[in-house]
């Protein structure tokens, strides 16, 4: 079952967003080089693929960014058209899931214009789409970009991913809206029951639960009250759900992340990666690891 979520708005196209974009690209690049001469059909899947491209302007600061008029803003090409030309070996399928009528709109005019009979555009959600699709491991392999703007990736989608064991998994962590989601300290018994449940979609479980520490304070009015506290930063919110990665993926899973970071310094998301087949641990996970180093 979907959880709805409103947006919330990141500031996109900054660093960091070129970091991301670079990184995946030179994966698809050597991915689909190194499986030139094997059986498999080879799909890419961009699950948040929005528009296909994205307004560079995340490091002006606000009184000039507001301003500043679209004939003059930089744009990226967005994961999903760098996807389209890798040509050593291209992929047999482009799978682009948007669930934003906008968004999807813009994506159809791209296939249009090009002319691409191997993209499929899917205007749904996401999650649905990953756990609900038949998808073929004996004949195709492939890799999947799992870039949110916030919390919308359910930790059953990421189940369904490591059981599939064929597409390699590029995931961003949403460090920055947990964080923001999570007060430091909050009156026992806890956070209320919708954004428990959203957490518990996220992780899979309820672990975060252990960031927060029970201790009794005096109040202004000379009362004891019981409140539980959690230590500044979102280091243990990561953690978690790096260890539930680690746990899921075994030694598909790899060690080594890319903190992602705006021009204040905050980290917004945090990069991960896992491997989808058994039979490619090794190279996968080394050609990661050298592109998340290189960073």
């Amino acid at each position: 079952m979907t959880t709805r979520h409103p947006p919330r708005p990141l500031p996109f196209g900054g660093l960091w967003t070129k970091q991301k974009l670079n990184i995946v690209e030179r994966y698809l690049n050597t991915y689909t080089t190194a499986l030139k001469k094997q059986p498999f059909r080879l799909m890419y899947i961009d699950a948040f693929a929005g528009t296909g491209r994205i307004a560079a302007q995340d490091n002006l600061p606000p009184r000039l960014a507001r301003p500043l008029k679209k004939a003059r803003r930089e744009f990226l090409e967005g994961s999903a058209p760098r996807a389209m030309r890798i040509e050593n070996r291209r992929f047999d399928r482009l799978i682009w899931i948007e669930r934003d009528t906008e968004n999807y709109a813009a994506l159809r005019r791209i296939r249009d214009e090009h002319g691409d009979h191997r993209i499929r555009l899917h205007n749904t959600d996401a999650n649905d789409f990953l756990l609900q699709h038949d998808f073929d491991n004996t004949r195709w392999r492939g890799v999947l970009l799992l870039d949110p703007f916030g919390t919308q990736v359910q930790w059953a989608t990421i189940q369904r991913i490591a059981h599939l064991k064929m597409l390699d998994m590029w995931v961003l962590f949403p460090v920055w809206t947990l964080e923001r989601m999570l007060p430091r300290t909050k009156i026992v018994p806890g956070n209320s029951g919708r954004l428990e449940d959203r957490l518990n979609a996220v992780y899979g479980c309820d672990d975060w639960k252990g960031l927060y520490r029970n201790e009794t304070r005096l109040s202004l009015f000379d009362s004891h009250k019981e409140i539980a506290w959690r230590e500044r930063g979102a280091r243990g919110l990561t953690t978690i759900y790096k260890d539930r990665l680690l746990g899921l993926f075994g030694d598909r899973y790899l060690d080594k992340s890319l903190p992602l970071r705006n021009s204040k310094n905050r980290v917004l998301f945090e990069l991960m990666f896992c491997v989808g087949h058994p039979n490619g641990i090794e190279p996968a996970k080394r050609i990661a690891s050298h592109l998340i180093r290189d960073l």
